[in-house]
């Protein structure tokens, strides 16, 4: 088909590689297929709203190295249930599909592409069903969706965990502490699994695990018998003891979105452990810096990949798919086969093999 006008939207948490997508999807528009680029802002709120950007070659030409997105980001604006607070301080919802479609309509775009993780893709399938000609990318720092074997901000997020850790490894060794580190990853601890085997973590916590203390700490007591004074842990936001249950933050956002906030888990595994060994424990919560700043290399590339082959994917009318990475190619993925699953990381995982292979404790 003749690509005329196309609009692309990034939908859900922020993360680095996201403008090297919103790069190359313009680029890629424009030289292969001369169309305009139209950005929508803010994610869906772009569609209900009517709110967008051209997007030309000057708009997009500084914007690789940059972290975050350009057009903006929420991950609260599901427009099929839109929650919002009325005037008494109560949750009301509200259907803006149909402002959304008309918006699409008004704006007479031909493709619409859309950037996002999990949450956000389901979305997009839903417009697909509706009619809207949708290609998904997938963006998340989790790594946790099925149909790719990376998505793109993962490296990245895993590369700055992997400088905290090392950093923490001479404070470690310095005082002669266990020092934890909290990584995010809600259900699936790949940040955790792959930072802590590049950082040399001595143990490391997942949500696919539940783990044992008595083992935590067996591998503490075992390192410092062998005259390893001081422990570095990571561990997942989404990681909980046998038996116990996610930490989590309430917070006015999180009741709105529906969705509970993760954090603290490290804060409570390092009261737990100080109250069983004569070392000083601290913890440190990495939180947002893992989304933030400038884009690896592999992000970058794979970023740039996808979007010119979504754009591509768009140009052949082969929309209702996401395009993934099955190393080395790309490939498109039915959104159908995604919606509603999460990618964890499985107990036949290589990763996990190497990590108890080389002496890394999982509390099991």
């Amino acid at each position: 088909m003749k690509l005329k006008r196309i609009g692309i939207l990034t939908g859900g948490g922020d993360c680095s590689g996201i403008n090297a997508v919103i790069r190359a999807v313009t680029r890629a528009a424009i030289f292969q297929h001369q169309a305009t680029v139209i950005g929508l802002e803010d994610g869906y709120d772009g569609l209900i709203y009517n709110r967008h950007q051209d997007l030309t070659l000057d708009a997009v030409k500084d914007i690789l190295p940059l972290g975050g997105t350009i057009l903006g980001t929420t991950n609260r604006g599901n427009p099929f249930d839109y929650r919002e607070f009325d005037a008494q301080g109560k949750i009301v919802s509200s259907d803006y599909s149909p402002q959304a479609m008309e918006t699409f309509k008004k704006l007479r775009l031909d493709a619409l592409i859309v950037v996002g993780g999990e949450g956000t893709l389901m979305i997009a399938h839903q417009f697909y069903r509706l009619g809207i000609p949708v290609i998904c990318i997938p963006k998340t720092i989790d790594n946790d969706l099925e149909g790719t074997d990376y998505t793109f901000g993962f490296q990245t997020a895993v590369q700055v965990a992997t400088d905290a850790l090392d950093r923490l490894h001479t404070t470690g060794r310095s005082h002669r502490r266990v020092m934890i580190l909290e990584v995010m990853g809600r259900s699936a601890g790949w940040i955790a699994l792959e930072a802590g085997i590049a950082g040399g973590a001595n143990i490391i916590l997942l949500p696919e695990i539940p783990y044992r203390l008595d083992r935590v700490l067996e591998k503490i007591h075992r390192r410092e018998e062998k005259g390893n004074p001081y422990n570095v842990i990571v561990i997942a936001e989404g990681a909980r003891e046998i038996g116990g249950s996610e930490i989590v933050r309430e917070t006015a956002e999180t009741t709105l979105q529906g969705v509970q906030r993760l954090g603290g888990v490290g804060h409570d595994l390092a009261a737990k452990i100080s109250g069983s060994i004569d070392r000083e424990v601290r913890c440190t919560m990495l939180g947002h810096t893992q989304r933030g700043g400038t884009p690896n290399s592999f992000d970058r590339v794979l970023g740039t990949r996808l979007g010119a082959f979504a754009v591509q994917a768009a140009a052949e009318g082969r929309f209702g798919h996401m395009v993934a990475l099955k190393t080395p190619h790309l490939t498109l993925v039915p959104l159908e086969q995604l919606a509603g699953r999460v990618r964890q990381v499985p107990e036949d995982c290589e990763l996990l093999r190497t990590a108890e292979a080389i002496g890394i404790g999982l509390g099991r």
